[in-house]
């Protein structure tokens, strides 16, 4: 087989499913990574130019390079794109503006990676090689987000139809397209061990007012978290950081009065590069996930990047934690047994040359990895 680097694409065109401006998830985190060896066009999900609209986003250039190897692309389709025939209007149209982009550029589409099943372009813009990036079961999604599940599922349909490659996130959602005879991949999720790499040595952020030790959840607050898993922390004694948005269809009211508990600190959202003060006030990193078919369908970021900072994990039993497999993330299932997990965690040791083992083993499962080994797996398509 030809050696990587004498078949490396052109360009690779990544339509994602979050916007570049959003928080910092898979997309943007993988396409920084490619772009180290391959040019990449990043394709912002589209947004309708009469609702939704980001406030001067029709003022900004739709096309702006974004560091070396990496532009991207901010489309526009019609209101409603929840609807059928408006999702196919925006489909073409994001492909046009694609093809559009790509002619400007000089160049050609050699793979495009769809990962949006809402408006999916893949076999639209001329590309060689047709990956579909699988993050999630996007059907189980659908309801957290407010779309239509038989559309967005759909959608997924369509993809792995159209696809050469799917790209699986996740062993259960590998474990699905397999099974439909789909050529399938399993690529999951990684991290940014630079972004994490100081931590140990960081002053813990200013506003944290809680009495060590804590256990802290980054994330966002929502219907994906087991309420009674974080209150069996509380009621372990052990202080409780949460770090991230509240998810604007859950009802907060499953946590009420939680959030007034002396022990339980509550910061809000906070940008991906100001997390790393936040983890340094931690001493265990929490993963307390339901076992929705979404969860069970998901790779959980946070995972890897409580590792990266150096700090212990205790996490559901989901499948992408099996396949982790890592010696350094406690497994519970039960709101007694997860706090009694977070106990038997804080009791570990918790020395500089522990915490180097947790970081070299985030270490391996990098972003930077992740690129190259879906670069060698093109090779092969």
């Amino acid at each position: 087989m030809r050696g990587v680097l004498s078949s490396r694409p052109s360009l690779v065109v990544l339509c994602a499913a979050n916007d570049w401006d959003g928080p910092w998830f898979a997309d943007q985190q993988f396409a920084v990574a490619l772009s180290k060896h391959v040019p990449v066009l990043y394709v912002d999900p589209a947004v309708s130019f009469r609702s939704g609209v980001p406030k001067g986003f029709l003022a900004r250039p739709w096309v702006r390079e974004l560091g070396p190897g990496l532009t991207r692309l901010s489309p526009v389709g019609l209101p409603g794109g929840q609807r059928p025939g408006a999702a196919l209007v925006t489909s073409a149209l994001v492909a046009h503006r694609v093809r559009q982009t790509v002619r400007a550029m000089g160049t050609r589409v050699d793979v495009l990676v769809d990962c949006f099943p809402r408006t999916p372009v893949l076999g639209r813009c001329g590309e060689r090689r047709k990956v579909y990036w699988a993050q999630d079961d996007f059907g189980a999604m659908a309801e957290l987000v407010g779309v239509s599940r038989s559309q967005m599922e759909a959608g997924e349909r369509h993809l792995a139809r159209r696809a050469d490659l799917v790209m699986a996130a996740n062993p259960r959602v590998a474990e699905r397209w397999s099974k439909s005879g789909a050529r399938t991949e399993l690529i999951p999720f990684g991290c940014d061990p630079a972004a994490f790499a100081a931590v140990p040595e960081l002053v813990r952020a200013p506003d944290v007012r809680l009495e060590g030790p804590i256990a802290g959840f980054v994330g966002h607050i929502g219907e994906r978290i087991d309420p009674a898993m974080m209150r069996a922390v509380a009621d372990a004694g052990v202080s409780l950081l949460l770090v991230g948005p509240k998810h604007p269809r859950f009802d907060i009211g499953s946590l009420e009065g939680f959030f007034d508990r002396a022990n339980v600190q509550w910061v809000g959202a906070r940008r991906f590069e100001e997390l790393p003060p936040y983890l340094a006030a931690m001493d265990v990193g929490l993963v307390p996930y339901n076992h929705s078919a979404f969860n069970e369908a998901s790779f959980p970021l946070k995972t890897l990047e409580y590792l990266a900072a150096g700090v212990r994990v205790v996490a559901t039993d989901l499948p992408a934690i099996g396949w982790l497999d890592c010696p350094f993330v406690e497994v519970a299932d039960t709101p007694s047994s997860y706090g009694e997990a977070v106990l038997q965690a804080l009791q570990a040791p918790n020395d500089r040359a522990t915490r180097a083992s947790l970081q070299a083993f985030a270490s391996r499962h990098s972003w930077d990895a992740r690129a190259e080994q879906f670069l060698a797996v093109l090779e092969t398509v």
